[in-house]
């Protein structure tokens, strides 16, 4: 989906040039046939600020996340990427600006609240309890229990649901009572996975989810991303910092540098050798500064 009104990112036509550190997607299109096509994005945030002190994490950011869509975010450590998501998550609240939930501007109060509104985020740590099983963990803090005043846990139930859940989403383990500790790195970034979208999730967020991964292992959970895209029809944002495996995964990137988005286009429309360009070339804009 694209907006019938620019934002603060887009260019007029003809200003931008491809391959710039300030180029976003623009094709010419029919205003009024993108208008009645594009459906409402699942997450907006417009000119968000976020400052600690003195210094500025954020500095007008403007970016929508699509329905249905993986959106990749790349840029260095320090240009603002981690802050962006946990404001997406609730975890922290911007300076200024705004953000709209599937049109509607929220205010979210904390990660509990954003929950509750279909937003789920995976860290690179995971947060699995390594000891326990793996249906312990898909349902930790959300246990089936029976009916009655006194809430018994019914580990039945949550064995069999474990199971759907896991073969709905493609993901293949020996058993559900194996403990999470024994699992490859992999099968438990799957795990982490599968407890978010087991929450009803809309929105999926996910913090590296191939850091540190082999190929196979890697290709494992990209083989889930897409799964995820084309059954369950989640919106999902990835920060990343392999731009090749990003353009294979995602349908649009977009660049951070210094708190800002630079760049933004369709995965189709570049290739590793311009992102790569551009970020040398922000590297020798600072050497000389």
């Amino acid at each position: 989906m694209t907006s019938t009104v620019p934002g603060p990112h887009t260019p007029a036509p003809g200003t931008a040039s491809p391959g710039t550190a300030s180029s976003r997607d623009s094709s010419p299109q029919d205003p009024s046939s993108q208008a009645a096509a594009s459906p409402v994005p699942a997450l907006q945030a417009e000119s968000i600020v976020k400052r600690f002190g003195a210094v500025t994490a954020l500095d007008g950011v403007t970016v929508e996340l699509r329905q249905g869509e993986i959106l990749g975010i790349l840029g260095d450590n320090g240009a603002g990427k981690s802050t962006l998501i946990k404001i997406f998550t609730g975890y922290q609240r911007p300076t200024s600006g705004r953000l709209l939930i599937a049109g509607q501007e929220t205010a979210l109060r904390s990660v509990d609240h954003a929950r509750t509104l279909g937003i789920e985020c995976v860290y690179q740590d995971l947060a699995l309890a390594n000891s326990l099983s793996v249906y312990l963990n898909l349902f930790l803090n959300r246990e089936i229990t029976y009916p009655g005043p006194i809430k018994l846990v019914n580990h039945r139930a949550m064995r069999r649901r474990a199971q759907e859940l896991l073969e709905d989403i493609g993901v293949n383990i020996p058993s559900v009572d194996l403990p999470v500790e024994r699992l490859s790195g992999g099968q438990r970034q799957a795990i982490a996975v599968a407890r978010a979208i087991n929450s009803q999730a809309k929105i999926l967020l996910l913090d590296e989810p191939l850091a540190a991964m082999g190929a196979r292992e890697a290709g494992q959970v990209i083989d889930l991303i897409l799964h995820l895209k084309a059954k369950a029809g989640l919106s999902i944002a990835m920060i990343m910092h392999n731009y090749a495996q990003t353009l294979e995964i995602a349908d649009r990137i977009i660049l951070m540098q210094r708190g800002r988005i630079t760049y933004e286009k369709a995965t189709a429309a570049t290739s590793v050798a311009e992102l790569m360009e551009i970020v040398r070339r922000e590297y020798r804009t600072a050497r000389t500064a």
